[in-house]
């Protein structure tokens, strides 16, 4: 009984989602021909709050998908592989610093540089991740629509990060980075067995929790260096 109503109090908070998104600032970048001029013409230092928004939501979202996964799907004793923090996550380990002399050598370049290739990173996988979704029988439109509105707003993100890349440091469109490897095969023609879907899916959701975080904590250091820089050593 207590299992049920946890999911039905999951249910009814998240489908209020849509409304709570929408009172944030939208990034929306391309015009109707398809440039970037909507973001283009912001400032730098309110684009930079637009995406770092966007960033906060989405890893949001993807607490809250992961969450309502785990409650609908996964075993109760499989629940520790979220505090292990995935182990088969599709892209290869990303370099974190892992001391304040790291932190002071990090250049702005390497920030943006660094978010964009983990947003490009995730856009096939989390296609993929929709299409599976959808061949589970009882997958809540919930969880459904959250895994719709990440992978769009991605692409949102995307673009944002593009503009900030020419506004900070005078470059164009990057193309998609060659450091990922992706190490899942989405396409796989043998059918796996229940379970092992069941994982490899949540896996995925873990694995994007973590790198969204990075996105944001990335962002937000950023951020932080075009105010106070002795304050970003928390980082």
């Amino acid at each position: 009984m207590n299992r049920v109503k946890v999911l039905q109090a999951w249910l009814c908070c998240l489908s209020l989602w849509p409304c709570w998104l929408s009172h944030g600032v939208p990034l929306d970048c391309k015009d109707e021909v398809g440039s970037l001029s909507h973001c283009a013409s912001i400032s730098q230092e309110k684009l930079l709050d637009r995406v770092i928004q966007h960033a906060e939501l989405i890893y949001r979202v993807s607490e809250e998908s992961c969450t309502l996964f785990e409650e609908m799907f996964v075993p109760y004793p499989l629940h520790a592989l979220r505090n292990q923090g995935g182990n088969m996550c599709h892209t290869k380990p990303f370099p974190i610093p892992g001391s304040k002399s790291e932190i002071q050598q990090i250049s702005d370049k390497w920030l943006l540089h660094s978010v964009l290739m983990l947003v490009q990173s995730w856009m096939e996988p989390l296609i993929y991740l929709q299409t599976t979704l959808n061949r589970y029988d009882d997958a809540p439109d919930a969880l459904l629509n959250k895994t719709k509105w990440v992978s769009d707003k991605l692409l949102s993100l995307e673009q944002g990060v593009v503009v900030l890349i020419r506004k900070m440091l005078d470059e164009g469109i990057l193309t998609s980075p060659s450091i990922f490897e992706h190490t899942l095969n989405p396409y796989n023609e043998q059918s796996p067995e229940v379970l092992e879907s069941v994982l490899r899916d949540y896996n995925l959701l873990i694995c994007f929790k973590k790198d969204a975080h990075k996105m944001e904590t990335f962002l937000k250091l950023l951020k932080c260096r075009q105010s106070n820089k002795l304050s970003c050593l928390s980082y």
